[in-house]
């Protein structure tokens, strides 16, 4: 099933190999990995996707998308799993960040009334900036690492639960 929503989204083959704009990265945009379901490629592109998710640059796709070429990765799944964050997820996800953050480092929450005006949100900005990152980076490689090997484990159980049943067929 998620090999059919995948072809029906994602560009042919052919479509990509005469695209003239792609032309300058060669041979290695043709790699399998980046485009056929495997364990290793799906697994590394949620590893990907899922630390690029909570990087708070507006760039997070294309970021993901240069990693996954270098590491081999499924491009589709990379990309489209920095999707997460989007308009109505990003603000409860960013401000778990922060409080991660604030636990990382050590440092209490502040306990100031909020104020929606320039002024405040530029003065509260210095002094959350920093938890904010951290507790982004944090999340980001915990992430990573819960969904490389979270795919891991769901495709071994998947061809697990393939052969068991193949096995009950042949003994009926």
């Amino acid at each position: 099933m998620a090999k059919k929503i995948i072809q029906r989204f994602m560009p042919s083959d052919e479509t990509i190999k005469n695209n003239k704009s792609l032309k300058f990265l060669g041979d290695r945009l043709h790699d399998p990995n980046l485009w056929h379901l495997n364990r290793r490629s799906v697994a590394k592109a949620f590893a990907i996707g899922l630390f690029f998710a909570w990087v708070p640059l507006p760039t997070q796709m294309a970021m993901s998308a240069a990693i996954a070429f270098y590491f081999r990765a499924h491009l589709a799944i990379s990309v489209a799993l920095v999707w997460i964050t989007n308009p109505l997820t990003m603000p409860p996800m960013f401000y778990f960040a922060y409080l991660v953050g604030l636990w990382a480092m050590q440092i209490p929450p502040s306990n100031a009334e909020f104020i929606f005006s320039v002024d405040n949100i530029l003065t509260t900005l210095g002094d959350s900036w920093q938890p904010f990152l951290v507790g982004c980076f944090i999340l980001g490689v915990g992430s990573s690492i819960l969904g490389f090997f979270g795919i891991h484990a769901a495709w071994r159980y998947q061809v697990l639960s393939s052969w068991k049943k193949r096995r009950q067929k042949v003994n009926l």
